[in-house]
């Protein structure tokens, strides 16, 4: 028996019997059958061996005997008609119980159980085979087999529970290639894996990770899962063809109707429901997508109806209420329980309300460092003007432990964690040194680039904007620079810039008119020292109609001059950052390439299957951000310099300066000038700083990826002349719908990569997997590290630089630390924006990191494919090792010395929590 549960891949089948059939190929005889006796302990086994497309079954010893009786030397075996043997196979079926459940799911569930036992109302089966009945003209179906004992499982308190089912099918139906679900029940649930155990080819797996819901009305249909085999479309067997067609347009939806939570339709919208006009013209906002004056890429749509005062404006589903992603983009329990959204619905609901309940009678400004000090050492007091017990309410607020603590009194205390960039060295974000090493090592360090014109030039059309030359000049730096001139220092490669002047000089008059948010367009130069760091040289503020130039102190006055301009960079720098470089770059302009990827490519396409771990829970996260984020008056708004024009920023970047083929890494180091082509080198480019960690941690990873994506698209391409990709249909409607519909407004520019072979496959994909992964890690996970102490990155300035003459003047005098604190955030403005980007920093406990996924050796069914993924994560492993000894190594003075934090934002792996490390599969924060 053992020797046959092993032939078979199963130990899970009993028979009476010790008799096999086998298969095997021969297509030049007709059909022979084979007798093979093998003995093991006394045990006698006979294996029947047929030239023919069916899979080994058990069959009886009467099926056997009788066929063996009925065989003569007169009357050859292929004489003879086939009669099929039916046997068993049974399916293992995984499912993923709730951890926590309110009153009505656990009577819903029992209710269930009863009518599962009692009235057979329960889960079945159906397996789909791979070939084409000929009687039917579709494909080979087994009947349809109850998954067991649910109902005597139904208080298993597990995480996963194990089901089984039985299906008798015949020796001629081929191999499994689908199965249908049917949830009779009334109850939604999460389906994790079904395996397939008791044909000749072993276990068969189908990855379902989906949530099954009931059969309705609404949704009449069949559940479909396909097997772990990946095909391309045109290697689609006979008997799952029209299946895969109909899941997609299933999957496409019919464009109409208003989506419900449990749908699973993924389509496109333009970002009309930013605004909410309705509660005040002054919350209305422009649609963004869809016109010359605003494009942007497209969002998953909704379909709610408009709002009463602007049609062309969706309205909005407030918070508690979730907004539309399909079910199966949604966040997974365990993560919506321990991390996102939870959190930040306790922060958004409670916290800030009582934040504001307690504090906007002042509006407190932080007047000496130690009010900003107080925060991690003692804590805010929370006074509460509600009658409730303010401890008990600040308690039910799920923050995390490790991060910010609300301790129990009778008054609510609530204390932030140490942020990373004090914890080593308290004064070190007051440095010139540490200013310049955050563009290279920071939570924002994709805008450092060369420069190559002195004085620096807008690109900004002088008819529509009154620009002014810089008013950068030679004299400015000159004495900075070692003892170069200008010139010699630019060929020499020794200056670089920090330029936020186009981004932000259109929006200047609309920022500075509201009180409270004052603004500059910066430039900021930068001279490469002989040791490899950065040094700030010269800091140019421009407003509409006036410039000046700040550089380093002389004494004590030019001292917080120069401080307050650094913060104006900052305040700069943190916008550009959450605005373009983190929501657009890595959140908004994924979101098209997702939608079409579950539009146009079938789960069975090994394309699919490639990109599935690096879009988990993107449609979720920024739907999330869409609610209570980027919206009318939303923390992004509120937090952030630019206030209402916002979005507005997020857009103008994406008309004038994001384009899909320099969001490679390569490419865009090539297009900041920081590299120059150089095939002698790694990557095919040299650094021009050296000691750039985010350019030089991030070409491993951009390595490791590109070299994984290629030996994955060259293992299902064959051959090098690009048909296979041409022809590939649903391949090449991805990659046309991602662009034509997805990012429609941009859709005619030149720049958009070819996909006419397995080279363009390569880059494109690589591009989008380092975008998900490693580009948005870089620029996420050090939010709260770098900027929860608001003095070194504020979010928001509050005052211009005073000037001579000016009544402000002489209060800057007096006390410029004063003046100094009083220009970033207020007490409520810098909690609020803590507290945020504390949740956005944080790692939850079932992230996906690079290199990992979820049943890594079953994802695919392809086993060469496996075994190079697991060639990927070896080597992913190795780079962190890289990037650890790196981080002690004292010759990069960027990354490691007194008091420098150690940059390990692209280190692979993570542990739960705010870590400032950990490269998730996807942008799901």
């Amino acid at each position: 028996m053992a020797l046959v549960n092993e032939f078979m891949g199963s130990s899970l089948i009993e028979r009476p019997s010790r008799w096999v059939v086998s298969s095997s190929t021969n297509s030049k005889s007709k059909p022979v059958f084979q007798f093979i006796e093998m003995r093991k302990e006394n045990t006698r086994s006979v294996r029947l061996t047929k030239a023919a497309k069916f899979p080994a079954t058990v069959v009886s010893e009467d099926f056997v005997n009788t066929l063996s009786a009925s065989t003569s030397a007169t009357a050859p075996l292929h004489a003879k008609k086939e009669k099929p043997v039916q046997f068993k196979v049974r399916a293992v079926v995984t499912v993923r119980n709730k951890i926590k459940e309110d009153f009505q799911e656990t009577v819903v569930k029992h209710v269930d159980a009863i009518a599962d036992s009692m009235l057979g109302r329960c889960i079945f089966l159906e397996l789909i085979s791979t070939d084409i009945d000929p009687r039917t003209k579709g494909p080979k179906k087994s009947k349809e087999a109850v998954v067991k004992d649910w109902s005597k499982k139904s208080n298993v308190k597990a995480e996963r529970v194990t089901y089984t089912a039985e299906f008798i099918v015949d020796s001629n139906f081929g191999d499994p290639g689908a199965i249908t679900v049917s949830n009779k029940h009334q109850r939604e649930f999460f389906l994790e894996t079904i395996t397939i155990e008791g044909f000749a080819t072993g276990p068969l797996h189908f990855p379902c990770n989906s949530w099954v819901r009931p059969t309705t009305k609404d949704h009449p249909g069949k559940r479909v899962f396909f097997s772990n085999k990946p095909y391309l479309p045109r290697d689609t067997p006979t008997g799952l063809r029209v299946m895969r067609e109909k899941e997609l347009k299933n999957l496409r939806g019919d464009g109409t109707g208003v989506r419900k939570l449990s749908d699973r339709i993924y389509d496109f919208d333009t970002y009309n429901d930013l605004g909410n006009p309705d509660r005040g013209a002054d919350l209305s906002r422009p649609t963004l997508g869809g016109s010359q004056e605003h494009p942007y890429p497209r969002r998953c749509r909704t379909g709610r109806s408009p709002t009463d005062t602007d049609m062309r404006a969706e309205s909005r589903v407030e918070k508690p209420h979730p907004m539309y992603v399909p079910r199966d983009e949604q966040f997974e329990e365990s993560k919506q329980n321990t991390f996102f959204i939870k959190r930040l619905k306790a922060v958004l609901h409670n916290l800030i309300p009582r934040l504001k309940a307690s504090l906007s009678v002042n509006n407190h400004d932080f007047n000496d460092f130690s009010d900003v000090d107080c925060l991690f050492s003692e804590g805010l007091l929370i006074k509460s003007r509600l009658k409730d017990d303010q401890s008990s309410v600040l308690n039910k607020i799920p923050l995390p432990e490790l991060v910010t603590k609300i301790q129990e009194s009778s008054q609510g205390l609530l204390k932030f964690d140490t942020p990373k960039i004090i914890s080593l060295d308290k004064y070190a974000w007051l440095r010139d040194d540490e200013f310049a090493r955050q563009a290279l090592a920071g939570v924002n360090p994709v805008n450092i680039e060369r420069l190559q014109v002195f004085p620096p030039v807008s690109k900004l059309d002088s008819r529509i904007y009154d620009i002014q030359e810089s008013a950068l000049k030679e004299e400015h730096i000159l004495g900075q620079l070692n003892g170069m001139t200008v010139q010699q220092a630019i060929e020499e490669n020794k200056l670089f810039m920090l330029d936020y002047h186009d981004i932000y000089f259109p929006f200047l008059e609309g920022i500075n008119s509201f009180e409270g948010r004052k603004c500059y367009a910066t430039r900021t130069l930068f001279f490469q020292t002989p040791l490899g760091t950065l040094k700030p040289i010269a800091i140019e503020l421009s407003l509409p109609g006036s410039k000046r130039v700040v550089t380093p102190p002389v004494d004590a006055t030019s001292n917080w001059m120069w401080q307050l301009a650094k913060a104006h960079v900052c305040a700069n720098d943190s916008g550009a950052h959450q605005l373009v470089n983190h929501w657009l770059r890595t959140h908004a302009c994924m979101e098209p390439f997702i939608l079409a990827a579950h539009r146009q490519l079938s789960e069975m396409h090994p394309i699919f299957k490639l990109l599935d771990p690096h879009m988990r829970y993107t449609l979720e996260i920024n739907g999330i951000a869409r609610q209570a984020l980027i919206h009318a008056d939303g923390v992004i708004e509120s937090c952030f310099t630019p206030g209402r024009y916002c979005m507005e920023i997020s857009c103008a970047a994406y008309k004038n300066l994001w384009r899909f083929d320099t969001e490679g890494l390569p490419a865009d180091l090539i297009r900041r000038g920081i590299a120059i082509p150089d095939p002698t080198q790694p990557n095919g480019l040299k650094l021009l700083i050296q000691d750039y960690p985010y350019a030089t941690d991030g070409l491993l990873i951009w390595s490791a990826i590109e070299n994984w994506v290629r030996t994955y698209v060259n293992h299902y391409y064959h051959g090098h002349d690009g048909q296979l990709v041409c022809n590939d249909k649903e391949l090449q409607a991805w990659y046309s719908e991602s662009i034509n519909v997805g990012h429609a407004d941009l859709s005619h520019e030149s720049w958009w990569p070819p996909l006419n072979n397995n080279e363009d496959l390569v880059s494109i994909l690589t591009t989008l997997i380092w975008t998900a992964s490693a580009q948005h890690a870089a620029l996420n996970f050090g939010q709260y590290p770098y900027g929860g102490y608001v003095p070194n990155r504020p979010p928001l300035m509050r005052k211009l630089i005073p000037e001579e003459g000016e009544a402000e003047y002489k209060n800057f005098i007096a006390n410029p630390q004063k003046y100094f604190l009083n220009s970033l955030p207020s007490l409520l403005q810098a909690t609020k924006y803590m507290a945020v980007v504390d949740t956005l920093s944080t790692h939850s406990p079932d992230e996906e990191y690079l290199g990992e996924r979820q049943q890594p050796s079953i994802w695919s069914g392809d086993a060469e494919i496996v075994e190079a993924f697991y060639a990927f994560s070896a080597e992913i492993r190795g780079i962190e090792k890289e990037i650890d000894r790196r981080n002690c190594d004292p010759t990069l003075r960027n990354r490691c010395g007194a008091g420098v934090l150690p940059y390990e934002l692209l280190a692979p792996t993570s542990q739960p929590g705010v870590t400032c490390r950990g490269v998730p599969n996807s942008v799901s924060t």
